[in-house]
This record gives C-alpha cells, structure tokens and sequence, in this order.
C-alpha cells in the first residue's frame, strides 16, 4: 500500500510504541516546567510552565512582547538561546526529561515548527521543500559501496510520499511545482506538510499561521490541524486571533509580560475575558489623552486609492488626514492595511489620487516624495528598511545625504562624505533612541529587531518630515523599546507639528497615541473612529461590518 494509506498508522504506531517503552510514565506529550529567561539582564520569560496532551491543541496568547516566541525557541532548541546563556527549568516529553539543544535535536524528539516567516526554498520544487534533508534515495551500487552520500535522489519516491502528504492536508497540487510560483497560502499548507511528512512526529507549534491567509484559507488550514490531531499528534497554536482560538484550540494558556497568567479551556472563558487578560485590565477609556481639536487645513488625502500589493490589496480607499494630526489604519493581517503606507511610497502599483498639502502627489517617484518630506518606515526593516551590511552610521544618514544633501563637504566643487559629521549625529541618534550597540560602526544586520527598529526611525526623522508613515513601529521589539518609539513619535509630532501617520496590528497601541484611527477589512476602509469610541465598535468594523450596518446594529440593540 503507498503512503498515503499508511502514514497514519505509521504515526500511531510510533507514539503508541514511544507510551508502551515509557510505561505511559505521563499524560503529557510535553511539559515544560518553570521556564525562566533572560536577555542581557532583562528577563522575558518567568517561571513559566505549560503542558500538552497527545491530539490537543494548546493555544499560547498574548500580546506583542509577551513571551511566546522566546518560549517556543526554547522548545525547539533555537541557536539564539543557547548563545545568550540558555535558560532555567526543564523540558518532559512523554514523562521524560529532555536536552534540547538545537532544532535538528528537537526534530528527533518529534517537534515540528511552522514560523511565521517560511522556511521554503522558492526555486525547490514543493516535493524537495517537503523532503528536504530526508530525501528518498534509489538503492545501488554506489550508496552500498560509498554510503548515502553516493545515493542517488528517487525522485519518483518523493513525489509520490510528497502526494500523499498533500492529499492529507487538503492541497490538491502537483508536488512538481516550483514552490516560488505559488500564493501564500499554499506555502503555509506545504510548511505543515513538510512536518507531517516526517514519521516520528508528535508535536507541531503553530507560529502565527493564519496571519498571512484570508479567512477562507485560515479556516481550511485550520481545520486541517483539527483533522490532523486525530492521530494524536499535538499542537501549540500561538494567534493573536482570538475568534479562531475559541473554535479550534482545546485549552490556552496566557502569558503577560513572560509571565503565565494561566491556563483555560477555551469553553470556559469568553474572548473578552481572554482579552482582559492579556492585556492586564480592561482598556480604560477615562485614561486617554483628551480629544485635541485638528486643524482645519488638510496634510495628506487619499481619493479612491487602490494599492497592488499581493497579500494587502487596498480597494479605493478614501480619506483626509489633517496637518498635525497623528493617524491611525488598523485591521487584520493580510486585509489591506499594509498597502496603504507602501502605495503612497510607490514600492507598489497604485492607482487613484494622493494629494500632499493640496497638491497632487507622484507615488511612482519614490525620491520626488521624499523631496516633498513625506518620509517613510517600512514594516519589513530587514527586507526594505535597512541597509544590512552597512554600519549604523551610515543607515542613518544616508536618505537625508541623498534627498538633502546633508552630510557632505565639498571640496573644490566635489561632494565627500563628512565622516565626522556623521559619525558625530549617529552617536546622538544612538544616545536618543537607547539604541544598543558596540558603536555606531557596527553592522545593522548585527543588532536586534528592537534596535533595527530604531535605526529606522533614526534615519526617518533625520530626514525633518512634515509627514511620516510608520509601518508597524512596534513589531517584534521589547515593551521598553515599545514605549520608547512611540513616545518619541508623539514627542516629534507635538514639537515639530508634523503629521503621523501609524500602520500597526496593535491596537491598543494605536488608540494610546491616535487622534483618529481607521479601520481596513478586506481591502476597505470600513469606518474612522476616535480613540475613546467603545471597544465593540472597533470590534464590529474589524469583522466587516460598514458604519451604516453599525447603525442598524445599535438600534436593534436598543430595541432589545
């Protein structure tokens, strides 16, 4: 029989082989018991302890910062943690304690991760993604003589095991293509299917799966993993998506600031209640900074504004935002809020009308409107934002030298790079924003998210825009950091008057410091709300529903 008949019964027999040898000592597929750790001083996660059980979904929630990727890390024996002084506690699988000490260790004791950033060679075909470092090999001479490493690749092996695994998973494609040429949210499918298709499987973590899927491809993915569990194999399912870990995960367990706060099933407690949770308290409206009264005149408009960009398509977008004003787009992963920033910057195809101070603005030249400072912080920091292989120093004057001729000396007519003079104002940023570094020498590819990140902003604000776009300025760094920039953010706006303008996932954040906020689902702008505006409203537009269909919502509710 091929394996598309077998790989279940494969699977069992293993995990039902592993309980018999181990005398069932446990319940718990995994247990991970007070986990603390540390990065230089600062401590991310405290005393924490999570336990699985064969066939369950637990999901890990939390906010941004909270600790869940660190703790995942160290599950799967990530090289960062054991080259930052490890960590204390200790790690059971199936009543056994465990060393895990790096993620091809952790394979072996059958933990399989999915990031949030794929793992996929895009010019592999999606059977040699799948097989990679498995690879089904032919018998022969040469493999018996030399070993595997003569072995010759059974391509015809791979491509039918690789079927079966796709079949199982729902994805009816040729395991021949080219795993570059597909959407992405085939490649997460491909992402589960390659820790499927290893035999000794049994726990899989889930590393925000369905950020980058529509709806409808999150809920297939999703209950491809419900399926999946049936063989006793398990998952950590860690989402920001709550609605989704109320229906698919069997327990959840919180984490707040490296702390647990404590584990549920997910019957017994209400999106709300794990909302409040997380966050600490409910949001206390009383707390925000009163209304400030706009400006009349407008800074930047955006009439029916359509963006291109594959994952974050933006459809007409219409809005005017006021000179000094700090401005807020909000909404889901994947719906459309992305492109907003990126469009106006022309990194994608745009098409309607911008207007800058009542003129029209060419968002196919980038350098025109950076001329016109309008400047920009990208969501992809490592991708787009930075300079990699360059020195702090030199990411963050670079556009400023470009667009304003600033940090040159000229020398009998000839422009040179004043290296005192930007090493002297890299120091300052590096003082002003904490950024953590050797000196402003080091190589930005070097330095942490959270101080990536900061670097950005650096090299943004030297630039003295009237308006600024910030794409999720917060993403991946540290709560102190968080502060940080977003306090500097509101600093810059109330000295300087420019106008902000703020893409972020997080809306709390975006309501601490917005005078306005609005929200985009499924590529639409579906309605503009202030900061103190009940949560439900916020609640109601990020499911899709219009401001007029909010309208006959609260006259039912009224009623009733």
């Amino acid at each position: 029989m091929g394996k598309a008949a077998n790989i279940e019964d494969t699977q069992r027999e293993f995990l039902l082989q592993e309980q018999e040898g181990l005398g069932m000592q446990s319940e718990f597929v995994l247990e991970m018991e007070g986990i603390s750790k540390e990065y230089f001083g600062n401590p991310v996660l405290k005393d924490v302890s999570i336990r699985v059980r064969p066939g369950e979904i637990l999901a890990l929630v939390g906010e941004n910062g909270a600790g869940k990727s660190t703790l995942m890390n160290i599950l799967f024996g990530m090289p960062a943690i054991h080259a930052t002084n490890g960590f204390q506690g200790q790690i059971r699988i199936n009543g056994e304690k465990v060393q895990i000490t790096s993620p091809l260790n952790a394979m072996k004791h059958g933990i399989g991760m999915v990031h949030q950033e794929f793992m996929l060679i895009d010019d592999y075909e999606i059977a040699e993604n799948v097989k990679l470092n498995r690879e089904n090999l032919k018998e022969g001479l040469l493999r018996k003589l030399f070993g595997e490493k003569a072995g010759v690749l059974d391509r015809k092996a791979m491509k039918k095991e690789t079927a079966a695994t796709l079949d199982e998973v729902g994805l009816n494609i040729d395991a021949s293509t080219h795993t570059g040429s597909l959407p992405v949210g085939y490649k997460q499918f491909i992402e589960i299917a390659r820790e499927l298709d290893k035999s000794n499987v049994r726990l899989i973590v889930l590393d925000e799966p369905t950020a980058v899927l529509t709806e409808n491809e999150a809920e297939k993915f999703l209950q491809c993993v419900k399926n999946v569990t049936k063989k006793g194999i398990s998952f950590i399912f860690i989402s920001h998506r709550l609605n989704e870990v109320k229906k698919y995960a069997d327990h959840l367990a919180i984490l707040r600031d490296g702390s647990l706060v404590g584990e549920y099933d997910t019957e017994s407690v209400s999106v709300r209640k794990i909302s409040e949770l997380m966050i600490g308290r409910t949001v206390d409206i009383s707390q925000l900074e009163g209304e400030r009264t706009l400006d009349e005149a407008i800074s930047l408009e955006l009439k029916n504004f359509s963006v291109d960009m594959p994952g974050e398509r933006l459809k007409n977008a219409s809005v005017r935002i006021h000179k000094g004003e700090i401005f807020g787009f909000a909404g889901l992963a994947g719906h459309g809020k992305a492109a907003v920033a990126n469009g106006i910057m022309g990194l994608y195809p745009a098409s309607g009308e911008v207007l800058l101070n009542g003129g029209s603005l060419d968002v196919a030249d980038t350098l025109a409107t950076l001329s016109k400072k309008v400047a920009f912080v990208s969501e992809d920091r490592r991708g787009v934002g930075l300079l990699l292989d360059e020195s702090i120093e030199v990411n963050v004057v670079i556009s400023s030298m470009r667009v304003r001729n600033q940090f040159l000396r000229k020398v009998a007519g000839i422009s040179f790079y004043d290296k005192k003079a930007c090493r002297q104002y890299a120091e300052e940023m590096i003082r002003e924003f904490d950024i953590r570094c050797t000196d402003a020498s080091q190589h930005t590819r070097s330095l942490s998210g959270g101080n990536q990140q900061k670097v950005c902003i650096a090299r943004a604000v030297t630039l003295e825009p009237e308006v600024l776009l910030v794409s999720e300025p917060t993403r991946g760094i540290d709560v102190g950091a968080k502060k940080r920039i977003l306090d500097t953010l509101t600093e810059m706006n109330r000295s300087t008057g420019a106008t902000i303008i703020i893409t972020s996932s997080e809306l709390a954040e975006l309501r601490s410091v917005c005078d306005r906020i609005a929200i985009v689902t499924e590529g639409e702008i579906t309605g503009i709300l202030k900061p103190s505006d009940e949560d439900y409203r916020y609640g109601l537009l990020m499911s899709g529903v219009s401001e007029e269909e909010e309208a006959v919502y609260e006259d039912k509710k009224q009623e009733t």
